[in-house]
């Protein structure tokens, strides 16, 4: 886990996606840090040798949510501000439908809450957008096609990121068996039946992502518990990886809804 800032700071936890690692918010943490906020960027479930269980019915959305709260637990954190971007969002809408009384407020990056990704799926092309998913989601097959060819399909997933800026990413999933713990997120998918958010929410979506449209974008609006605090900011040009585009971006917006 990556730690940072002033002990005793207000905590945040910052949760990664897919296929990235808890170093995303690498260009994120320093303008929290300056402000006093103490900032916990974990590698999620799969992403670290030592926490990557090799039996794939243990990558459920249950144990992920599951995961988060522990660590809360561990560093004797009782609310904290969450911010999470792709899968790390996911995790985050679950954490402030399900465990709201540990989250004083979310910052989701990319991906809306998962209703609206489902809703927009009949409409528009979101259910195009999201097709990359059955892929992912074969077991060996998956592997076989983004490791192919020098693993030429993996580093087109981080397009437009530069060579230098996908590597820290590609570079740790040629590891023997890391882009499976990465892609088991996509293997046991549930869909449960989650709540509104009953946080402030902040959802922050660069308009050029390929995986996520804006049905879904502006449709996340109706998952968020009436009377609270709900902002959406839209990132003109900005592609799917806005930590690593836009880092200044995504920490005013962060420092906004934490009210720093």
């Amino acid at each position: 886990m990556r730690v940072g800032g002033p002990e005793g700071g207000p905590p945040v936890l910052l949760l990664h996606g897919f296929p990235q690692h808890g170093g995303e918010w690498d260009g994120v943490v320093p303008a929290l840090h300056r402000v006093g906020l103490r900032t916990y960027a974990p590698d999620q479930r799969g992403y670290s040798p030592g926490a990557r269980p090799s039996d794939v019915d243990t990558y459920r959305m249950v144990e992920f949510v599951a995961d988060a709260v522990a660590m809360l637990d561990a560093l004797g954190i009782e609310r904290v501000d969450v911010v999470g971007h792709d899968w790390g969002s996911v995790v985050g809408w679950h954490l402030a439908g399900d465990h709201a009384d540990r989250v004083r407020t979310l910052t989701a990056v990319s991906v809306p809450h998962p209703a609206a990704v489902s809703h927009a799926r009949h409409i528009g092309d979101q259910k195009e957008r999201s097709a990359y998913m059955q892929l992912f989601a074969i077991e060996g097959k998956a592997e076989e096609v983004l490791l192919a060819d020098d693993a030429r399909r993996l580093w087109a997933l981080f397009a437009p990121l530069t060579r230098a800026q996908a590597e820290r990413y590609v570079r740790p999933l040629l590891e023997p068996g890391a882009l499976t713990g990465a892609l088991n997120w996509y293997r046991r998918l549930e869909r449960p039946n989650l709540g509104p958010a009953l946080v402030p929410v902040t959802y922050v979506w660069g308009n050029a992502d390929a995986a996520v449209g804006r049905a879904a974008a502006e449709g996340c609006a109706d998952f968020v518990a009436e009377g609270l605090d709900y902002r959406f900011v839209e990132l003109v040009g900005v592609s799917h990886w806005v930590a690593d585009e836009a880092p200044d971006m995504v920490a005013a917006e962060v420092l906004a809804r934490i009210g720093a």
